[in-house]
């Protein structure tokens, strides 16, 4: 087994220190999804601290402001240094703190060095400061982006380092500071972002971070210093984020919110690759990603054929430890596991068939593991729990269509719009499902999961609220401002009617 390395609670980190907590207002222990005995810390949380945070990062703002790009630049290319370094250890805490495989976190962990590469290389473009002449006569304009100050991030525990960095690196390019609370499930990650950050030496106050309940993410989002919040969770607790900043309408949210994603499968399709492709969108990460397909819809002439198929290779999909690198790992906790086994009872009291039923799993460590799940749709239900709900967890539904519209119809169903994937060598249909289609993010003959920094990601409807990130993270981040700049000197000739001088 891999060597654990020991981590111990430090407290928030405020103002370029950690401020340990001796007598705050709650506490939680940190324990591992994917073995209850392992205690990674316990975490003790001030409420005070939100605002102490917030404050620091207004302070620090100007003056971050103020400095070039190109001096920004130098704190982030240090950042993605201190990354790269240390990449396997935040993949061991990651896969601790989350369950997820050793493989998988390390290719989360990478990715933070890769995201600060991209987004100075590519991203930045977008708001490069442009120059337009005679956009009056005589008069040249400008549009220039400029910080919009403190951004609150509440991170997600899916990808703990990941998420929470696709909106720090673009929020501390673009000159604004940054309040970062991590998910209650994975403090330890946050803790250790910190750590790093720390390292590189930032102006104090322009990264904090804060540890907490929901009650915390209540506090920092109505906080009257934060001019932003940035999101990455669940449909509810979006909603609560906007209901809470209802009179706080000065500030920009940018909501990620889940979804209910749906594959479909026409009977032109390269089946072998549809089949491996749709089984690592739907249980990739024990199906804990917002873009997992939690729908399946084959067209009547091969639906058979791939359903028998898509069970046997679901069948022997390895299950365990993050330690053994297997295919899946643990889901997050003890409630997640209760609502998983919760929807199979659903599904099969709407009449859907159980496939392959999701059970809890009692393996040698002891943690929240269960086993993949397929569930046969007779017909489509729009009223239907379960096949509107999204479920976070190794299920997948198969639905029967041969008629494209109805498929579609399906697709658009949920009230959820973050990805759809298409698989078929007919262009035409994948156009048509370009227009009606209603998400953010549709792939053709690629699965759902997975997606490029160098584009935008975000969805339609429950899944988001028109701020995509990724690329495009940026915009979110800054304030477009134009300006009419006029060298010429006064024209008594161009006085109106009616004004003497």
């Amino acid at each position: 087994m891999t060597q654990v390395i020991s981590f111990q609670a430090k407290g928030d980190f405020i103002s370029g220190r950690f401020v340990p907590v001796e007598k705050g207002d709650g506490e939680f222990k940190d324990i591992s999804p994917a073995d209850l005995t392992d205690h990674i810390m316990t975490v003790k949380f001030k409420y005070d601290h939100v605002d102490e945070a917030c404050q620091a990062a207004k302070k620090a703002f100007l003056p971050w402001a103020k400095l070039s790009i190109d001096e920004r630049k130098k704190y982030l290319l240090r950042l993605k240094e201190v990354f790269d370094t240390h990449a396997e250890q935040m993949a061991q805490l990651i896969a601790r703190d989350t369950g997820k495989a050793l493989w998988d976190s390390l290719t989360e962990a990478k990715n933070l060095g890769n995201k600060i590469d991209i987004t100075l290389n590519h991203s930045l473009q977008l708001i490069k400061e442009n120059h337009l002449e005679n956009v009056l006569p005589g008069v040249e304009g400008v549009i220039r982006y400029k910080a919009r100050g403190v951004m609150a991030i509440l991170g997600p525990f899916n990808f703990p380092a990941h998420l929470p960095n696709g909106h720090l690196v673009p929020a501390l390019i673009a000159g604004n500071t940054v309040v970062f609370k991590p998910s209650e499930q994975t403090p330890a990650v946050g803790q250790f972002m910190a750590e790093l950050i720390e390292k590189v030496g930032f102006p104090p106050g322009v990264f904090n971070l804060v540890q907490g309940d929901g009650e915390t993410g209540r506090r920092l989002s109505a906080n009257e210093n934060v001019d932003g919040v940035l999101f990455t969770g669940s449909y509810e607790v979006g909603l609560k984020i906007k209901q809470e900043t209802m009179s706080h309408y000065w500030k920009i949210l940018a909501l990620e919110m889940g979804g209910k994603n749906a594959t479909v499968v026409w009977d032109d399709s390269d089946i072998d690759k549809a089949i491996y492709e749709t089984l690592i969108g739907s249980f990739l990460s024990t199906g804990q990603r917002c873009s997992c397909t939690s729908r399946i819809i084959v067209h009547d002439k091969i639906a058979d054929q791939f359903t028998e198929r898509f069970y046997q290779a679901a069948k022997k999909l390895t299950i365990g430890h993050w330690s053994e690198n297997p295919f899946m790992g643990p889901l997050i906790n003890g409630a997640a596991v209760e609502k998983y086994i919760r929807f199979q009872e659903i599904a099969n009291r709407e009449g859907c068939e159980s496939m392959m039923r999701g059970k809890a799993l009692d393996l040698k460590h002891k943690g929240y593991y269960v086993t993949p799940s397929i569930h046969l749709v007779p017909r489509f239900d729009p009223k239907s729990v379960y096949q509107k709900s999204e479920i976070f967890g190794p299920n997948v539904a198969i639905y029967k269509s041969a008629n494209f519209d109805e498929t579609l119809n399906i697709v658009n169903s949920t009230g959820y719009g973050l990805v759809m994937a298409l698989f078929s060598k007919n262009r035409e249909l994948y156009e048509e499902a370009l227009l009606k289609a209603r998400v953010g993010l549709l792939n053709w003959n690629r699965t759902t999961n997975g997606a490029s920094s160098k584009l935008p990601f975000g969805g339609m409807g429950k899944s988001g609220n028109d701020r995509p990130s990724a690329d495009f993270a940026i915009q979110y981040c800054t304030v477009p401002v134009a300006s009419l700049e006029d060298p010429t000197p006064f024209d008594k000739a161009k006085v109106l009617p009616g004004v003497s001088l």
